[in-house]
């Protein structure tokens, strides 16, 4: 962020190491992603096996876990990394996120050594892919109606179902799919290649459109019974993994906002309106200073959440009030910012319209707002008001 856009001085808060991280996750933004995003987006094309080795050589693939190659670095400095990447893309944070907050995440957390030892390291290089398997066609904010399911057959696990809106989905070597069991929900690290697994891309999509998006099809899929995650047993265990998740969304999403609010003034200075620039304003200033204080207020808030998780406290509805406040706000700051680029807004020569088109599917996934909103009433009042 510019030093004019950081208003109330957020950079003194963070650490060295936490600013060297941010410094990396921002060249590679700026020099590999941003002059390939247009085409990326128009095409709804990426290199995604290319890009992966090329985070995990920088060490941003699962850089919040520790051990198996992971780099053990603290929640603010990966939110910052999740902030930067998402500045150039909602579907390159996507990417990121996908394969290290939630398959990585899940295979550490509740993955046997045998399945962590198999899959992390290749992970964080990027040598391997990850996706998670937990929305259904019929069953997105409410996963405890999933209808895919495990059943065994003498020593092995044979599941059937289908996941959808999965990221990473078509190019992952292995997913992380939770079924239905007799004891429960369970989670299962199912390889690609394994006979009944198909992973169809889905497409025509209008938003992250520079990330795949798939869904899971699992036909009498058999696997041995080391495929389970031993350490998983309930919905808690996905649950845990989509918090993950969720934190790194309250950074990136700002990272979205960021960008917009930086083009939105920048072409504010340049464009000439009546004879002077559209910058000078005061229905534009006024426009300018109220993305600007959400923008703070929003990075403030990812922040003092992030040491709230640093320090081990930080409570899932702490991590709604982020994803609801933060993403809300983005989305807002991106519609404000097209307005002040008039028709040149929806051009994709700027990158206002891809971020609001993003942060439609960010506003959605990993919990909707509504949602959220309810996590939060009920922390205020003790009811939980779900159904």
């Amino acid at each position: 962020m510019t030093a004019a856009l950081d208003l109330i001085d957020v950079d003194s808060l963070l650490s060295s190491e936490e600013l060297a991280i941010r410094t990396t996750a921002r060249r590679f933004a700026d020099e590999r992603l941003r002059p390939q995003l247009p085409e990326w987006f128009e095409t709804g094309q990426i290199p995604a096996r290319e890009l992966a080795k090329e985070l995990g050589s920088l060490g941003l693939l699962g850089m919040h876990l520790t051990g198996y190659g992971c780099a053990g670095v603290g929640s603010v400095a990966y939110g910052l990394a999740c902030l930067e990447i998402e500045a150039a893309d909602s579907g390159m944070r996507s990417l990121v996120s996908v394969q290290g907050s939630l398959a990585m995440y899940a295979l550490w957390k509740y993955g046997s050594d045998e399945q962590k030892d198999e899959w992390l390291p290749r992970m964080a290089a990027g040598e391997a892919i990850g996706c998670f398997g937990l929305t259904e066609p019929d069953f997105g904010s409410n996963p405890a109606g999933m209808r895919t399911n495990a059943r065994r057959y003498g020593s092995d696990w044979v599941l059937n179902g289908s996941k959808m809106w999965i990221t990473n989905g078509s190019i992952a070597d292995i997913a992380v799919v939770w079924a239905r069991t007799d004891e429960g929900v369970r989670g299962f690290a199912v390889p690609t290649d394994t006979p009944g697994f198909s992973a169809p891309e889905i497409k025509n999509k209008l938003s992250l459109r520079a990330s795949v998006t798939s869904e899971l099809v699992l036909d009498d899929v058999r696997l041995p019974a080391a495929a389970m995650l031993p350490e998983a047993k309930g919905l808690s265990g996905p649950l845990g993994c989509l918090n993950e998740a969720r934190f790194g969304i309250i950074f990136g999403a700002m990272g979205a906002a960021r960008d917009c609010l930086e083009t939105a003034i920048a072409y504010a200075q340049d464009r000439q309106v009546f004879d002077k620039s559209l910058a000078a304003y005061q229905l534009t200033q006024a426009k300018l200073a109220d993305m600007a204080v959400e923008l703070n207020k929003g990075l403030l808030l990812a922040v003092h959440l992030g040491r709230l998780k640093e320090s081990g406290s930080l409570r899932p509805e702490q991590v709604s009030v982020g994803k609801l406040n933060n993403v809300r706000e983005a989305i807002a700051i991106a519609r404000e910012c097209r307005t002040i680029l008039g028709a040149n807004g929806i051009s994709g020569e700027y990158p206002i319209m891809r971020h609001a088109n993003n942060l439609e599917s960010v506003l959605t996934y990993e919990g909707t707002s509504e949602v959220h909103q309810l996590v939060i009433g009920q922390a205020l009042t003790g009811h939980p008001a779900f159904r």
